[in-house]
This record gives structure tokens, sequence and C-alpha cells, in this order.
């Protein structure tokens, strides 16, 4: 089953379901329809953008959808009795005492750089409440659309460099849209994966047979049009909005330094086995998240603001059946990419601008099933959290004996929201105005955790 695909459906819809927000040659012919995509859902957002930054300045998050397990990857029971510790051994960390999962030993190796929280606890075990949960800090709700974080960052910073704010390699998850927020603090998403063969960002090139000089003309002879328009219309503020539109859009294709960001052309190849694009050792096909994260850091490093990376592994997290060997297909390719995520952004002094999180709806039951696997469970799971002013080397909580509940220091879902946001310069108990004029907090009801915090 394809995870990064779960979700789907009718009942958490994105904003308007877009895969991108440019598209390259239809405008008489070869123009933008980006505007047209958007036009329904302008409203004027005067303060929109203007925050200031605070010590994180983008986000990497890392999604493992399906639910992974806490036992066979961040916090693994070695002296749990058989039925409750799982197939696999441990990995010693750099960090006195601790061990992950032997599916993590280069990450332990590098557990000196990152926090590991043992202790998040969650409301339902569903993987459509549960993701909407872990991406906006709200249940869903039937009455409102909630934003991501990812759109939230979009918001209150804005686009960078002539790139986009927020994006998704190579999507965003159902719950990870704009909510009652406009669309275009949506995310672009790439469309395709980097690890593939002949990759190619779509939407971000002039079609072959439109020269940039007839691209330019026809940005000229649209502006004209739309200079017109907003004399006559009635309502110039809404016409100013779509007109912005079109100019990300512009600034995104006539960029030579942004379309660059999208492309891994040139990494040497230190680089390739830093990330080890490794193959999976079941079937020799790429796994291609070594790819999706060198180009997270590319894309943060050129000024994208809130990176969205999806990672199904080989047969997804949601393992109710040998978990074991989907943990042996689907995390030696992570742990090396991450291992060397880290290690990357530290060595270009990235690390302390960026945060990197990785993030599940949810854990897996206390106890392995008849089917070798573990089910469902929001009691107690775990997540790890590097850079942006985050703690190096630390633990925070921890579950009990046989990890089915906080044993100590438990951080909620919102909890864990709101300190991304501090560190990010965002106060989770701002409010945002959703339709009707009704004013919206962020995060309700959660608080920064400061002991994560360096």
């Amino acid at each position: 089953m394809n995870m990064e695909h779960l979700c789907k459906g009718p009942v958490f819809p994105t904003a308007f379901g877009r895969r991108s927000f440019i598209h390259a040659g239809v405008l008489a012919g070869f123009g933008l329809s980006m505007g047209d995509l958007f036009a329904n859902e302008v409203r004027t957002e005067a303060m929109a953008g203007k925050r200031a930054e605070g010590k994180a300045k983008s986000v990497i998050q890392i999604i493992f959808p399906g639910g992974m397990a806490h036992q066979e990857s961040w916090d693994p029971k070695p002296d749990a009795p058989l039925e409750y510790r799982g197939p696999m051994g441990v990995a010693k960390t750099k960090i006195p005492g601790v061990v992950f999962s032997e599916n993590l030993t280069k990450t332990a190796a590098i557990a000196d750089k990152i926090s590991v929280v043992r202790s998040i606890y969650g409301r339902i075990p569903d993987h459509n409440i549960a993701t909407y949960h872990m991406l906006t800090g709200y249940l869903p709700s039937a009455a409102i659309q909630h934003p991501s974080m990812g759109a939230v960052v979009a918001h209150e910073f804005g686009p960078k460099n002539s790139l986009p704010a927020y994006l998704g390699i190579p999507n965003v998850p159902v719950g990870g849209g704009t909510g009652y927020l406009s669309s275009k603090y949506g995310a672009f998403e790439l469309g395709a994966d980097p690890g593939q063969r002949r990759f190619k960002v779509r939407d971000i090139a002039l079609p072959g047979d439109v020269t940039a000089e007839r691209f330019d003309r026809r940005r000229s002879a649209r502006e004209a049009v739309e200079d017109h328009f907003r004399t006559a219309e009635a309502n110039p503020a809404e016409m100013d909005t779509m007109g912005e539109f079109y100019k990300q859009a512009y600034n995104l294709i006539s960029s030579e330094k942004a379309r660059k960001a999208f492309s891994l052309d040139g990494e040497p190849e230190s680089m390739i086995k830093l990330y080890g694009d490794m193959n999976n050792p079941r079937n020799g096909q790429p796994m291609g998240i070594g790819k999706r994260l060198m180009m997270a850091r590319r894309l943060v490093e050129a000024g994208v603001r809130f990176v969205t990376v999806m990672y199904s592994g080989s047969n997804g997290w949601d393992n109710h059946q040998r978990i074991k060997e989907s943990f042996e297909n689907g995390m030696p390719a992570f742990d090396h990419a991450y291992a060397g995520l880290i290690t990357d952004l530290d060595q270009r002094g990235l690390l302390d601008s960026t945060i990197v999180i990785t993030t599940s709806e949810f854990g897996r039951t206390p106890k392995i099933n008849t089917d070798a696997g573990r089910d469902h469970w929001a009691r107690v799971y775990s997540q790890a959290i590097a850079g942006g002013g985050f703690k190096r080397g630390y633990i925070h909580g921890s579950s009990d004996a046989i990890a089915a509940e906080p044993d100590h220091d438990a951080v909620s879902v919102e909890d864990l929201l709101c300190t991304v946001y501090k560190q990010l310069g965002i106060d989770a108990d701002d409010r945002l105005m959703a339709p009707g004029n009704r004013p919206i907090d962020i995060v309700r009801g959660g608080k920064p955790v400061e002991a994560l915090i360096g």
C-alpha cells in the first residue's frame, strides 16, 4: 500500500487539491494559470509576510505516513519481554546510556547533534484524524478547516529569493493544506521524486517553443490588460492580490537562481555518498530518500522556509504485519540520508537556523500481534528534532517499561508545535483571521517545551 496516499479522501480536503501553483504553457498558449487557479480564494491580508524571523529560519519536516513504530526506531525497549521488545536489536548512541533501534546505526553516531522526544501523546489512533492533528495542532472540525504549519509559516513570513515559502517533496499529505487561509499560502509540490532517473520539477520551465524575450513580451501584455481592469473593477485590492500571484509565478520561472535550487546537477560525489541513496536490498529499486533530503537542504539553503518530505519506505509504516521486514527494507536508506542531512547542515553552518523534525501521526501498540506486527497506538510515541536552537544530544521525557504510556515529561502534539513555532519567531497564541472575521488561535491549548530549547 502506498502510505503517501493513504489518507486521501473526501474527509479532509486540501484548500483546492492542486499539485503545484505554477503551470507554464496555458495562458494564451504559453502563459501562466496560477492567478486563475487562486482567484476564487483571494482576500486582502495586510499583515501577512511581515513577521520578524526567530532563531530558526526554516523547517525540514520529514513525514513517515502510516504511524511509524517508536519501538523499532527512537525508543527501543531491550529489557522488556520479547512480545513487547520486538524483533530488532539496538545501537548505542553518542548520548551516554541511550540506545536507538539497530535500524539507526548512522543516526546513533550523530545523536549528539539531535534531540528525541520519547513522551509525545496524541488523541485518536485514526490515520486521517491523527495526520490532521499532527500537521495543524487541531482535531478536525466539520465547521472549519485549519491551516497546516507550512501554510502558517508561509502566511507569517512570505516567500524569499523568488522561491515558494512552503514546498512538498514530492507532495504534502491531506491535512497539509491552507485551511481557512488563502490558497496562495499552499505548498508548491514537486510532483516527482528526486530519486527517479531523469528527475525534473514540473511547471518551472518555459515550453520549448517560447523564448525568454517572448515570455517577457507576454508578461508585459498581461500587465497592461490587468492595469485596465484594475481601474474598472469594484474591488481593486482583490485585483492587486491576483496580480501578486502572477508576479510570484513569473519570478520563479524567470529566476535562474531559483530554478537551480530545484536541480541536483553538480552535486559532488562526496554529497551523494554522504546522503547514501541506497537501493532496496530486496528488489533493487531506488528508495529516493537520500535525494529527497539533499533537495530539501538545497531548497532551505536557497530560501524556502518550510519543506515537507514524505517517506513511505518500501512497504509503508502501517505495519500490522511483518514489522521486521518492513523496517529492514525501509529504514537503512533513511538512516543514511538523515545522518547525512544533519551532518551536511552542520558543516555548512545551517543547522542552527534550520529545524529538522521527523513526524508520524502516531506510534504502534506495545505488544507484537499474531501477525508479527504492531497496531495503531496514539497514547505515546516519539519524534526526533534537531537544529534551530533545539538542544543537541538530548532525550526529553520517556515512555514506560513497555512503551505504552508516557512515564514522565509528557508532551502533547500542541506543545510540540508551539515549541517549533516559538523557535521560528511565531507566538502560537496569536490569532489568524478566518472567514466571517473570526479570529482563531494558531494553536490552542499548547505551550512551548522550554526544556527542549538550548
